[in-house]
């Protein structure tokens, strides 16, 4: 109460708008540094007319210092990626592998002819798939043909070279 006024309530006493537009969350700062919080209400009467302004200021100084505290103690010196770059388990990584393959291909594995097949199981080949162990069981039963098939698929990419 008896604070001095901030730009937006000196530029509605000054203009008199009919129709000012309430001002939230905006940020001020008072003559001694504070950094404030604030936000604005015009308040009306029964004829609409403004009657009175309500200004709310929270004093986030401290705020803004531990802020920068915490961004300094989790900044990697690099831009933040969009989102944090994902820590999988290798049972994880063979799925995503899996389904992305599956994505490759367009259609369902139980609707995949021979070369769909061959062409998934050189996309898993090719990123690293069956560098994981026992990873030639769950993909022969996920794609529904035989570890002998599987790898005679795996032999037919590399004598073609992929």
């Amino acid at each position: 109460m008896g604070d001095g006024a901030s730009n937006v309530v000196m530029e509605q006493l000054r203009t008199q708008d009919p129709e000012p537009k309430d001002h939230l969350c905006y940020l001020t700062k008072t003559p001694d540094g504070k950094i404030l919080k604030s936000s604005t209400v015009y308040i009306r009467d029964r004829k609409g007319k403004v009657s009175a302004i309500l200004a709310i200021n929270y004093d986030i100084s401290r705020l803004i210092l531990m802020e920068e505290a915490l961004r300094d103690l989790v900044s990697t010196g690099e831009e933040v990626p969009s989102e944090p770059e994902r820590i999988t388990n290798v049972s994880d990584l063979l799925d995503e592998l899996i389904q992305q393959s599956v994505a490759l291909v367009g259609k369902p594995a139980a609707v995949m002819n021979k070369e769909d097949k061959v062409k998934a199981i050189r996309f898993l080949s090719q990123n690293g798939a069956f560098l994981i162990t026992k990873s030639g069981d769950k993909v022969a039963k996920y794609f529904g043909i035989s570890k002998y098939t599987l790898y005679s698929y795996i032999d037919m990419n590399k004598q073609e070279g992929n």
